[in-house]
């Protein structure tokens, strides 16, 4: 087995563990069978835990590919179920960074209906009988130039939401090679997870 990348752990118990995402690593198995965070998450609750065969890792939220940051994954599948229920209820609050281009306003309050395309990977924004609702709010912390970074409320989590909601108002993200036409190749999505809470599954 290929050598694992370092992980840093967050937070851990015996429900659930709070890592920070790598960059550029998938949160589960996909086509490429690059390594992924899940199997890393196994792999070092066995290492850790001394565990033989299959040790649980439950996903209960995702991140972009080529986004990093926060994620909790259950160790139980009653933490799973349990944290699963906050995201559908929308109790899980996640906090993003994000740089954008473009003359944005200093606050604002984003409410689209979105819809994926699963042939392409792309979201896009639709009307509200063929998507669900996606709102966010933000704020700016910092401008520079052209680049302003941008404090994120997720109040739903829909599929490239962040990406799309600024794209589609003429704000891209820098970096985004599937939203943003002047981003260039080999760059990084300027992209972070923060901070989540959520209640303890116990």
């Amino acid at each position: 087995m290929e050598e694992l990348p370092k992980i840093n752990i967050i937070y851990e118990d015996n429900h659930l563990l709070v890592v920070e995402k790598i960059v550029n690593v998938p949160v589960q198995k996909d086509n490429s069978n690059d390594m992924d965070m899940i199997s890393i998450l196994k792999e070092y609750r066995k290492k850790n835990e001394g565990k033989f065969g299959d040790a649980y890792i439950g996903l209960v939220h995702r991140l972009d590919r080529p986004v990093g940051g926060v994620m909790v994954f259950a160790k139980t599948s009653k933490a799973a179920s349990r944290l699963s229920e906050q995201v559908r209820n929308n109790k899980f609050k996640k906090v993003y960074y994000a740089v954008v281009e473009g003359n944005i306003s200093d606050k604002g309050h984003f409410e689209d209906y979105m819809a994926k395309n699963e042939k392409d990977n792309k979201s896009y924004i639709t009307s509200n009988d063929k998507g669900k609702i996606a709102i966010l709010d933000y704020e700016v912390v910092d401008r520079k130039d052209n680049l302003n970074l941008v404090k994120i409320n997720l109040v739903t989590g829909r599929s490239h939401q962040i990406r799309v909601q600024f794209s589609s108002r003429g704000y891209p993200l820098v970096g985004d090679m599937k939203y943003n036409k002047k981003a260039s190749p080999g760059t990084n999505i300027a992209l972070f997870a923060k901070s989540i809470s959520f209640i303890h599954p116990t």
